[in-house]
């Protein structure tokens, strides 16, 4: 019999997480090939999703639970929950129920194909303007900075196996993100195309601040590339300036006439000061993270267990 081993972002879900629980529970139930675990983290949630979390535990002991003293985010969350995984498969997915538990043997019966990691791939999106530009720009930066394959979809509803979590739990940086990571292990990935519920209450809790934070981690933290560009742009714009510069020069020297330009001096000195100050804020950043990696500020901190003890953490 395998174990199927539930990974859970939570946070100000305490309406929905009880009945995302319970589909689960209900769905492997009716398989008597699998037996599961469900290891939902909170990531220090403003209402009552830690005490909701702490009744089903103790309802059912398969099921366990972190408590985050500080909210550190999704991807934080789930590299606390992967160092309790017990399972031989892992699945993720999120706590307000828009990925139907009720599919996920559609997910790992492709799995069963031969693949490492299998993504939901949704027919029809049910989610905000900001999410929907954020994902599909989310999608076209993470194939061509962490060398996605262009054809996968990474959503919030995936599995895969649990013999990653070997290598992406050896990350210790604080700026955790597990799409990356998993792509540093393994490109070996499908989708399944699968409905989107409508999320039962509240909203989103990625804002178009959190969505540029979450894409800061992945892409300074995973690749080079950006800095890359940085210097490609520098050189097309010093080219730009030459050929303007050679130009302006020509120019005056057949029309004497010609007053010299204020404005294009000045558009000129705005578009590469401009150029200039992105960039040097880009390397701040790195240079930034690297600071906070190297002073081993945590992932996130655990303020409390449920149905947890350190025997069964990964070594």
């Amino acid at each position: 019999m395998k174990r199927l081993s539930f990974v859970i972002p939570c946070y100000c879900s305490e309406t929905m997480i009880g009945d995302v629980i319970q589909r689960i529970v209900r769905t492997v139930s009716l398989n008597e090939n699998y037996s599961y675990e469900i290891i939902c983290i909170n990531d220090a949630s403003k209402d009552n999703t830690f005490q909701v979390l702490k009744e089903c535990a103790t309802v059912d002991k398969n099921i366990k639970v972190l408590n985050f003293s500080k909210n550190y985010g999704q991807h934080a969350a789930l590299m606390a929950g992967f160092h309790y995984v017990s399972g031989d498969i892992v699945i993720c997915l999120d706590d307000d129920g828009q990925n139907p538990p009720e599919e996920m043997f559609k997910l790992i019966d492709k799995l069963e194909e031969g693949y490492d990691l299998v993504s939901a791939k949704y027919v029809k999106e049910n989610r905000g303007f900001i999410r929907e530009v954020g994902s599909k720009i989310s999608f076209a930066m993470a194939t061509y900075l962490i060398s996605k394959p262009k054809d996968i979809e990474l959503n919030s509803y995936y599995v895969f196996r649990s013999y990653i979590l070997e290598y992406i739990t050896k990350y210790q940086n604080p700026y955790p993100f597990v799409h990356g990571q998993i792509l540093q292990v393994t490109q070996n990935m499908a989708n399944v195309e699968l409905p989107r519920a409508k999320r039962q209450s509240g909203t989103s809790g990625y804002s178009l601040k959190k969505l540029i934070s979450l894409w800061m981690n992945g892409f300074t933290a995973f690749s080079e590339k950006p800095l890359l560009a940085a210097g490609y742009v520098g050189i097309i714009a010093a080219l730009i300036g030459f050929f303007i510069a050679f130009f302006t020069i020509i120019q005056k020297i057949i029309h004497p006439e010609i007053a010299a330009g204020y404005t294009s001096l000045m558009a000129c000195i705005l578009f590469m000061g401009g150029i200039i100050l992105i960039f040097l804020g880009l390397i701040g950043e790195y240079i930034g993270r690297i600071y906070i990696s190297i002073n081993n500020v945590p992932q996130y901190a655990i303020k409390e267990k449920v149905n947890i003890t350190e025997e069964s953490k990964n070594k």
